[in-house]
């Protein structure tokens, strides 16, 4: 999420909330409309101990696939440099296929794919430049020793960016079950209505707008942070880029540059087919 917006929002339903308060205080006995404050106080400390908790958790779960979704984007780019290494102990034709239909998956990864990933609309789709390096593979027969030993290689390091591809696809749909966000919210509600029983027009306005806003406040950054570790891949503060795949890609042009091919016309820089 931008920064900007989500300090918007902050500022947008805390100041809402200061309203009701105010607005609730005018008609609002002195001392509150509990005649018992600390039985009170320690019931709100019951509903707020309950909500951090439950927060916390969560908090918990959306920053492990986010780490995860991060993790696999840097191992993905990682094998994808390996297998171009690999590449190069095929025979010629076999090679520079390979290698060109590497650097279109890796750009397709940082381009198209990521944009996708943004949108929400990855789905289940498949990188179509792994369906060519698979029928590339699988057309070919390894003859020496060293062709053999590669072949081999290769499909390990296949079975690892397939891998690390599920690891990123998974932080893209989100791990936080809609009925979790609605206890979160209906438990924010509820300490939301709470809070208004202690209105008390004996008390300055200030301090009772200090008394909604900071709990207020606090809620919606929870929230907000919750939505950010949920949905890793945008373009605001925290927001995950491919910035590891396109690090790999300029390891990949020097790679390409000393091999002698430096030509890759299957697809354009976004990855997608010529």
């Amino acid at each position: 999420m931008n920064i900007v917006v989500g300090v918007l929002v902050i500022i947008f339903v805390t100041s809402v909330a200061v309203a009701a308060m105010l607005l609730v205080r005018r008609g609002a006995p002195e001392g509150s409309y509990f005649a018992d404050g600390d039985r009170a106080s320690g019931i709100f400390g019951v509903l707020a101990t309950g909500f951090a908790i439950l927060i916390g958790f969560v908090v918990f779960l959306a920053f492990t696939s986010y780490d995860t979704a991060r993790a696999g984007a840097e191992t993905e780019a990682l094998v994808v440099a390996q297998q171009v290494s690999t590449a190069q102990f095929f025979e010629p034709a076999v090679a520079a296929e390979l290698t060109t239909g590497l650097v279109c998956y890796a750009r397709s990864v940082a381009g198209v794919q990521w944009e996708r990933m943004e949108d929400g609309t990855i789905g289940e789709s498949l990188n179509p430049w792994a369906v060519e390096l698979y029928r590339t593979v699988r057309a070919m027969e390894p003859v020496t020793a060293a062709e053999q030993s590669a072949y081999d290689r290769w499909l390990d390091q296949t079975s690892a960016r397939e891998q690390a591809r599920n690891d990123r696809i998974h932080g893209a749909v989100g791990v936080i079950p809609t009925p979790l966000w609605i206890v979160l919210f209906f438990t924010a509600g509820v300490i939301f209505a709470y809070v208004l029983f202690f209105a008390d027009r004996g008390e300055r306005a200030v301090v009772q707008g200090m008394l909604m806003g900071s709990v207020v406040a606090v809620i919606v950054a929870m929230l907000l942070l919750l939505y950010t570790l949920d949905h890793p891949f945008h373009d605001g503060v925290g927001g995950l880029q491919p910035v590891a795949m396109e690090r790999t890609l300029q390891i990949i042009d020097e790679e390409l540059a000393v091999v002698g091919v430096d030509d890759v016309t299957r697809c354009d820089a976004a990855g997608n087919e010529r």
